[in-house]
């Protein structure tokens, strides 16, 4: 997202290449190569690296087939050039054999991705960095097509949150590793804002270890001076950009409806306002219990379609839906949330409610990594099956025998636990 402007410029420049291959008969696949090498160098070049992610380090790079899931906004482009511009700092002579594509490129509206690759190899290339995968017609196919045509291929691409990789494509079932890239934790917020390198904490060291972990944090930073920041508009890298945040939230929202949902599940352009409208009703309401008829009779759906609609909001990354230990879509979740605390400001017309963010903030720096459920007793959450957990805004008066995460506390004391910690989780 950082380097949009550089991608669109880039990319007028390579149409206009290709159409002077398209016009000479003469020229040949080689050009092209070079012409998308002088933009992977400028890119390279030029990505700012503001710190570096822990999926980085979680990723097993010697498959030969790698998805780098994420939704919308969270910096998979980036990523990928942050990538190959480590793999330069640390072997330049290996990385001149790394090559970032976009399929925006008209390029690859006449020419094959299986020629394309075929002719990389040829020339020495090891490994394809390639953006916006499904712009492509039959991009499973192909990709799966380069993986046994060409052994020594080493492949990465972005695929959208909402691509069932596995289940949908038959093509790369056995063969494809799929990773997902999250929005930036709060601390990674804190390392890319203040130039820090902070560490990652496990959820056991942050239970059974909270008070020297805050203590230790807190001799070098006061969190909760930038913790309101990061709920508000911390999670996506949006924030660096020198744009109005909350209206690029909006103009990314809206892209995520009509590319991510309705292009990529191939839904009726018709269904779009109907998408809005139940997006609107989430941003006002959640978190809440799921009245799933009113909502039909509100969208005018019927409840199937009401829960598919929601379904595919929750794949986009716009809802998390919270439901009681072994129970899943498509029963009706316990309760529903936004994906992230951003999202709660991004269009509500009522005063925030800090309970509302402490809990969706909670649930967000949980669930990529740990089960989190509903539970029947006393606490709100479940965690892993064995910690029973709230989250709150401010100190209860009464301190329970469960983990109580809360929002306005720097240093935690027995079982009350700064919220802010579990921003360190990743």
């Amino acid at each position: 997202m950082f380097f949009v402007f550089y991608l669109h410029t880039c990319i007028f420049f390579r149409t206009f290449a290709a159409w002077k291959e398209w016009f000479n008969p003469k020229s040949k696949l080689g050009t092209m190569l070079e012409a998308f090498r002088k933009t992977h160098d400028y890119l390279v070049e030029h990505v700012q690296v503001p710190a570096r992610r822990v999926l980085q380090d979680e990723i097993n790079w010697s498959d030969r087939l790698i998805a780098i899931k994420g939704g919308r906004g969270v910096g998979k482009t980036d990523f990928l050039l942050n990538y190959a511009k480590e793999q330069r700092r640390l072997n330049p002579e290996a990385s001149k054999h790394t090559l970032y594509v976009n399929f925006n490129d008209f390029y690859f509206t006449e020419h094959s991705l299986v020629d394309f690759a075929g002719e990389f190899v040829a020339a020495g290339g090891h490994t394809l960095l390639i953006d916006q995968a499904f712009k492509y017609p039959n991009w499973s196919r192909e990709l799966a097509q380069c993986y046994f045509r060409y052994p020594n291929l080493h492949i990465i691409f972005t695929a959208s949150s909402v691509m069932r990789l596995v289940e949908e494509n038959k093509d790369l079932g056995t063969i494809v590793h799929p990773y997902n890239l999250r929005g930036f934790s709060f601390r990674e917020y804190l390392n890319v804002t203040l130039g820090l390198k902070l560490p990652v904490y496990s959820l056991e060291d942050i239970l059974h270890h909270h008070i020297d972990i805050a203590h230790r944090i807190s001799q070098s930073i006061k969190p909760l001076d930038y913790f309101n920041d990061y709920l508000h508009h911390g999670y996506y890298p949006l924030f660096l950009e020198p744009h109005d945040f909350s209206e690029s939230l909006l103009k990314m929202m809206n892209m995520i409806l009509e590319v991510d949902v309705l292009l990529i599940k191939q839904i009726e352009v018709s269904s779009l306002p109907k998408l809005r409208k139940l997006l609107h009703i989430m941003l006002q309401e959640t978190p809440c219990s799921l009245n799933v008829s009113n909502i039909s009779e509100a969208i005018e759906c019927s409840r199937s379609t009401t829960m598919n609609y929601i379904k595919y909001l929750k794949d986009a990354r716009l809802l998390n839906l919270l439901y009681p230990e072994g129970k899943q879509f498509p029963l009706k979740p316990t309760k529903v949330y936004m994906q992230n605390s951003n999202l709660c400001y991004a269009t509500s017309t009522r005063e925030m409610d800090q309970q509302t963010v402490a809990e969706t903030f909670f649930y967000n720096a949980l669930h990529g990594n740990h089960k989190i459920n509903a539970t029947d007793r006393s606490a709100m959450f479940i965690i892993d099956g064995k910690y029973y957990m709230d989250a709150l805004a401010t100190t209860p008066t009464k301190t329970g025998i469960r983990y109580c995460a809360i929002a306005d506390l720097e240093v935690g004391s027995l079982k009350n636990i700064p919220l802010w910690l579990f921003g360190f989780l990743y």
